[in-house]
């Protein structure tokens, strides 16, 4: 039989221990570096265009703004489909593109055909909001819940933005703190249709009061020969008091406020949504993890800053982790890993009953690792993530391995039972079965290729 490549590492030991252990060391170092992620990596992006026509009923806005823009829009390239949602004085598009589709290039399309009919719309609408986001940043990585049982929502809402955001998003690998279920702080000034239509005041009449009288303004400043003053001056409305003496009419004797009209208190700029945590109201914190980040260590950092910021929160506010998805992928690397030492047990005791030689188990036993961890090197090289899919795949990676493994050993001791030499045997061995292995290799990797 006509010598093989594999001939070299059979008689030359050294060279073959060497390139095991450049294997090895290759991929330790792929080990530590890999990103770990629960899903590959993939450019799955939306463009979202968010139109506000103020005053407009949802069929106006879906006749002259989100008709238009759509008809526009879906000329463009790459897209998949196209949803769209029209309310009471806001138009919100949203175009989900191909998979894997440069998301840069069809903002930029997008944009361009929007300019297009940015004349045909109507004078009072403001101009389109043009946005594109991952669809992965649709569910965060994990969300932090924030529960009080004697503070209000925008009371939450208002220490989580000033004190707890800034310090999670200085993180390592944070890409978002988003916060779900808050409420701003806003001036809500509850109109009583009785009393305003008693006093003759329209709605029309509080909101031109309310703008001509609280506004930030620039007054500059002003200079002498040797001195610089600048000038400040108080425009806008600060409580709830300075609201309600606010007037709305004033002729002759009658001057009519808003407390004569309206209800003033302080509250939250938005009662359309709530989000409740064990049955309690509660604030959400999203964390959203960079994309090139290692999904665990990010996620291990925000625990570690959450314990911190416990100790530090003030008295009636509860700290709590709602949904963590490390959880699962540590789990599941947890499941790999107790396979593989399942499947190398199984193999050993396999081979010693069959062959009876403590030698013969031992090729396995060191060929099983040594793959693996070479594997890890490709899928570094590749630019894959340690991930469920490249998961299930060493896992399925572990039976070629064992089989090649076997049938190999099988082979080499089937000749020195024949009185064949050790080093002939292992020669003829493994050049009578090269082909097979290979071709055999080279088939499950076609067939499992397309399901992954």
């Amino acid at each position: 039989m006509k010598p093989a490549f594999t001939d070299i590492f059979i008689k030359r030991p050294v060279l073959a221990i060497v390139i095991s252990m450049v294997i090895v060391i290759a991929g330790l170092q792929a080990i530590s570096s890999l990103t770990v992620r629960q899903y590959p990596r993939n450019e799955n992006a939306k463009v979202t265009i968010t139109t506000v026509y103020t005053g407009a009923d949802a069929d106006l806005v879906r006749g002259f703004i989100t008709t238009p823009l759509e008809r526009a829009v879906a000329s463009a390239d790459g897209i998949n489909y196209i949803a769209s949602q029209s309310l009471l004085g806001m138009s919100t598009i949203t175009v989900r593109l191909e998979l894997n589709f440069d998301s840069t290039k069809a903002l930029a399309e997008i944009s361009s055909k929007v300019d297009q009919v940015r004349g045909d719309l109507p004078p009072e609408a403001e101009v389109p909001i043009i946005s594109v986001e991952s669809a992965e940043s649709e569910r965060a990585s994990a969300y932090l819940s924030f529960v009080s049982d004697i503070l209000e929502a925008n009371e939450i809402t208002d220490y989580l933005v000033r004190v707890i955001q800034p310090r999670l998003t200085s993180i390592k690998g944070v890409q978002e703190a988003e916060i779900l279920g808050g409420r701003t702080f806003a001036m809500r000034i509850w109109l009583d249709p009785a009393r305003m239509a008693a006093l003759g005041i329209y709605p029309a009449q509080v909101r031109e009061a309310l703008a001509s009288n609280n506004y930030l303004s620039a007054v500059g400043q002003t200079k002498g020969n040797l001195v610089t003053v600048n000038l400040t001056t108080n425009t806008d409305l600060n409580s709830v008091e300075e609201f309600e003496q606010l007037a709305i009419l004033n002729q002759g004797n009658t001057i009519v406020r808003i407390k004569d009209i309206a209800e003033v208190e302080l509250g939250g700029d938005d009662y359309s949504s709530e989000v409740r945590f064990s049955g309690k109201q509660a604030v959400f914190i999203g964390m959203h993890v960079l994309p090139n980040a290692n999904t665990v260590d990010v996620i291990k950092a925000v625990r570690t800053e959450l314990d911190v910021i416990k100790g530090e929160l003030p008295e009636g506010i509860e700290a709590n982790i709602g949904y963590d998805s490390t959880i699962y992928i540590e789990e599941s690397i947890f499941e790999v890993v107790k396979t593989l030492t399942e499947t190398l047990i199984i193999v050993m005791i396999v081979i010693f009953c069959f062959m009876g030689r403590i030698r013969t188990v031992l090729v396995p036993i060191i060929t099983i690792p040594i793959s693996l961890i070479g594997a890890v090197f490709l899928m570094q090289l590749f630019g894959f993530s340690i991930n469920l899919l490249t998961l299930l795949a060493v896992v399925l990676s572990v039976g070629i391995v064992v089989d090649d493994a076997i049938i190999v050993v099988e082979n080499i001791e089937r000749h020195l039972e024949a009185g064949m030499k050790p080093i002939e045997s292992a020669l003829l061995g493994v050049r009578e079965l090269i082909g097979p292995v290979i071709a055999t290799t080279l088939v499950l990797v076609a067939v499992y290729l397309p399901i992954a």
